[in-house]
């Protein structure tokens, strides 16, 4: 049977890392604190402010842990649940567009759970937001969850304090029984991924390989999801685990989780209607839309899937497309153009896939 525990209503929100994982002397916000770059200075609530928050069907279990900047407005949240540390940053009475999609800036019909939010940022209908941190201008509309775990490597191949070998994500290329696995990370090369799979019985340079990209992540637990500044995300099911860039675009997926999905001003990423990606890591400048499935998987810069293609325990090199096809193990190379309802079930080594 399914193991529900209990917990007292005062403790949700709280004690995100276990007491085991956090430094003598720090706290549970310790982590958090430095992942929080805004440069806001937060203040308690007024009287008055709280005041009008509760008039507006607001609710907290403290409101001493909500913290606020000096431009708030607390008339721009309404019906909102909130639970352990909050902070939120500026809420002034504009509303935002984005693609035909008006939205007023403020905080409505939401549970939020020991969050940090940026300047003139509107959630509304986010069911369940839980340990993450917000840029400015962010638009969250219509969201089942968004939550992030104590333990969230966001599609990298390592493991957390107190996590067993059994948990870490492997990315199996080149179909051989998983005889040339490799663990993925965010910046990974086609290069890296080549070298990595090609010189399977050098077993000393295998064992670098895998303490390099240790070496490359925090073991520590506790690190909150991020969603950068100017990112739009609405009517989606599930995000979770999920560290997004600024500029992003996300609309109708089904599923995210554990992954990081890179973009910026120059180079935005999106993620379109039916989309389910699982373990993997999602380049700069990426297009996926339409029923697409990825598991553990790595999409390099500029990359496309498109109408319904699987992706699955395989390398999708720069400026590449794949549509209406399923790709497993695979290791492909920059360039690569794939169409129509072929099957792929290669390896790819030392040439690029025409």
């Amino acid at each position: 049977m399914n193991n529900i525990t209990k917990k007292p209503i005062a403790a949700l929100g709280y004690d995100f890392i276990p007491k085991e994982f956090i430094p003598k002397g720090k706290n549970e916000y310790y982590l958090r604190n430095l992942q929080n770059r805004s440069g806001i200075t937060y203040r308690k609530l007024t009287p008055g402010e709280i005041k009008i928050l509760a008039a507006n069907a607001n609710s907290s279990d403290d409101w001493n842990k909500i913290l606020v900047s000096d431009a708030f407005n607390p008339q721009l949240v309404k019906n909102c649940a909130f639970f352990g540390l909050i902070r939120i940053g500026k809420l002034e009475p504009w509303f935002a567009e984005f693609n035909n999609l008006r939205m007023p800036v403020g905080l409505y019909n939401s549970t939020i759970i020991s969050c940090d939010i940026g300047d003139n940022v509107v959630i509304d209908n986010v069911n369940f937001m839980s340990h993450y941190i917000t840029g400015n201008d962010v638009i969250l509309v219509n969201i089942n969850e968004l939550a992030t775990t104590d333990h969230s490597k966001f599609g990298n191949g390592v493991l957390k304090k107190g996590e067993k070998e059994s948990v870490r994500i492997w990315m199996e290329i080149c179909n051989e029984n998983a005889g040339r696995r490799i663990l993925p990370f965010n910046g990974m090369l086609t290069g890296d991924a080549w070298l990595w799979s090609k010189y399977r019985d050098d077993e000393k340079l295998l064992q670098k390989f895998k303490e390099f990209t240790d070496k490359r992540f925090d073991t520590k637990r506790g690190y909150y999801g991020k969603i950068g500044d100017r990112t739009v995300i609405k009517n989606c099911g599930i995000i979770k685990d999920v560290w997004i860039g600024s500029d992003a675009y996300i609309k109708g997926a089904n599923k995210l989780k554990n992954l990081t999905i890179n973009s910026a001003p120059g180079a935005k990423s999106q993620i379109g209607e039916g989309c389910e990606m699982v373990n993997g890591i999602v380049g700069f400048g990426c297009r996926i839309f339409y029923g697409v499935k990825a598991v553990r998987f790595i999409m390099g810069s500029n990359s496309q899937l498109k109408y319904g293609a699987r992706l699955i325990n395989s390398y999708l090199g720069d400026n590449s497309t794949i549509s209406c096809c399923e790709v497993l193990n695979s290791l492909i190379f920059p360039g690569h153009e794939q169409h129509h309802n072929n099957f792929f079930l290669m390896r790819f080594h030392g040439f690029r896939a025409k």
